[in-house]
């Protein structure tokens, strides 16, 4: 074995235990089980349309924004555009939601409700 192939084996099994470990840790969140101290602020119309859009998207396989199909959404703190585009693109097992699907006034909604989601 000479020195290019050693070099492209270490890199290839560096390579494959980074994605393992970042696939633990995105896939197997816990369930944030933390009790809900009252309602959720929604005191605006966008507010009103991202939780309804959630619940009729998102909430099959993140329930509450908790972990169930998939990881949980409430205890991570993605930027915005980063959630819009794993929406859009879809990763893993969870499904490419285009816009014909999905508008994106309901996409920045849904945004600006896990906003709120994560702080309560």
């Amino acid at each position: 074995m000479n020195g290019n192939s050693r070099q492209a084996n270490r890199f290839g099994l560096l390579f494959l235990a980074l994605s393992a470990s970042l696939l633990l840790t995105c896939c197997a969140s816990p369930r944030r089980s933390e009790p809900v101290a009252g309602p959720l602020p929604i005191g605006s119309a966008q507010l009103t349309r991202g939780e309804r859009a959630f619940m009729a998207y998102c909430n099959k396989c993140h329930p509450g924004g908790e972990s169930g199909l998939a990881f949980a959404l409430n205890n991570k703190p993605l930027p915005g555009p980063l959630i819009k585009s794993q929406v859009r693109a879809g990763m893993g097992a969870m499904p490419a939601f285009s816009k014909e699907l999905l508008p994106e006034e309901d996409l920045d909604a849904i945004v600006e409700y896990l906003k709120v989601l994560r702080k309560h």
